[in-house]
């Protein structure tokens, strides 16, 4: 027999329950009444016997609510500039900066001398001319809003040339001929997709062409029979033929990284613009940057969707400080990790091995191979060590993990459970050791 609407308590006698009853009443009463509205819906259908928990549901959803759905975790994946956890991890500079800045009102776009109203980003813009050798530069919220910018400015109703060879995918379906198509440009092709040359270009140059784009194919590498014309060759052409030639770099990184050029040597090698993302090689926050010639860079910082792209007062203080501290010789934590030697590894997966053994967790310490992340570095291996649990539960020790306080994220494979500690400080192996201890104890 089904139950009649008139068993929902009311509001007010719901909002009184003991669960509810320390929850700030603004967020708990449009939960109240919505979840009493779908319970009446439910019993006035027939399909409710019994009355739904109201006061836990509320009081689960409530606190999800007023708690946010981010949070900090440690990364024991070895994946350094890891996309699914917000890539690089900014400096204690950059964080105190950002702080400082987001706390109260801060000189965004007024000259302090004249009280007159100034540019924004004027911090970065010097930073990024000084470290790169740019005339001017310019900063949107991503390296693809970059991209999008860029191709509005430049090329809207006429043919971006690029060879086929370069036309990539770097994830979550964003690829280069997309996002020329969304930039109102038209894609002309050139080259073979494992062979392009510089004939290829001079060819294809016609009086539709607007740009050249060079893509920098940061997240994978071509070998065998292929070849692609030296840069400074085809931005010789571009001078000559009176176009841009610019290149999206990706990742990007102040300083050449293998076969990862840096954005001073691809400007002095004749690119009108570099593109590149402040959140992965850098080491700062989601960022577009664009680095460049004074007269290019006036065009889109002209262009009405730059005011669409332009990021706030936080990302601003953020990528100065982490510019900062590369001016001064310092590297970001991303940098750190990346370069850090193997035996430094190895000693504090060893550490944290007998922290864990001495809790009674059986462990071993094992060589594995980590990765930079972030669509760089793809062929260059990042050798490491990590901790691996024996214990008999691993996808649902995995999940405890991942779930617990600290989260921490380990990575599985092969049938084991990674800690990776190339991307543990000290002080994540403690946490990670404490979590670990604790969760054997439960049976795990």
């Amino acid at each position: 027999m089904s139950l009649s609407p008139a068993a929902l308590p009311s509001v007010d006698a719901l909002l009184r329950d003991p669960l509810l009853a320390d929850l700030p009443r603004e967020a708990v009463l449009p939960l109240a009444r919505a979840h009493l509205e779908r319970a009446r819906a439910a019993l006035l259908a027939g399909e409710l016997d019994a009355l739904p928990p109201l006061p836990e549901a509320i009081a689960s959803e409530a606190r999800a609510l007023l708690a946010g759905a981010l949070r900090p975790v440690l990364n024991a994946t070895g994946v350094v500039i890891h996309t699914n956890l917000g890539r690089a991890p900014w400096s204690e500079g950059a964080v105190a900066h950002a702080a400082a800045v987001a706390r109260g009102y801060t000189n965004l776009e007024l000259l302090l001398p004249s009280g007159a109203r100034g540019g924004r980003g004027e911090g970065v813009i010097r930073a990024l001319r000084h470290l790169t050798g740019a005339q001017d530069a310019l900063v949107v919220n991503n390296g693809a809003a970059a991209v999008l910018l860029t191709l509005a400015a430049l090329a809207r109703g006429r043919e971006v040339l690029v060879s086929r060879g370069e036309l990539v995918e770097i994830g979550g379906s964003f690829r280069v001929p997309a996002v020329i198509a969304s930039g109102g440009a038209a894609l002309r092709e050139v080259g073979a997709t494992n062979r392009t040359h510089l004939r290829d270009y001079a060819d294809a140059i016609g009086q539709d062409t607007a740009l050249i784009l060079k893509v920098h194919r940061s997240n994978f590498r071509m070998s065998g029979f292929v070849s692609s014309p030296p840069r400074r060759a085809l931005a010789a052409l571009a001078r000559e033929r009176g176009l841009p030639m610019v290149e999206d770099l990706g990742s990007g990184s102040l300083l050449r990284l293998g076969e990862e050029p840096s954005v001073r040597e691809v400007l002095e090698e004749g690119a009108d613009a570099v593109i590149f993302s402040g959140d992965k090689l850098l080491g700062g926050p989601q960022a577009g940057l664009i680095a460049g010639s004074e007269a290019l860079v006036a065009r889109l910082r002209a262009h009405p969707m730059y005011r669409a792209l332009r990021v706030d007062k936080v990302i601003l203080a953020a990528l100065e400080a982490t510019l900062g501290e590369w001016a001064a010789g310092a590297i970001p934590p991303a940098q750190a990790m990346l370069r850090e030697d193997p035996a430094a590894i190895l000693a504090r997966a060893e550490r944290l091995a007998h922290t864990l053994r001495a809790e009674g967790v059986p462990c071993a310490v094992i060589a594995t191979e980590g990765a930079s992340g972030g669509g760089a570095l793809p062929d260059q291996p990042l050798p490491s060590w990590a901790v691996t649990p024996l214990l008999p539960r691993l996808e649902a020790l995995a999940q405890a993990l991942r779930t617990g306080d600290p989260a921490v994220v380990p990575r599985l494979h092969s049938g084991r459970l990674l800690l990776d500690a190339r991307t543990l400080s000290e002080g994540d192996c403690t946490a990670v050791a404490g979590r670990l201890a604790d969760l054997a104890r439960q049976g795990y």
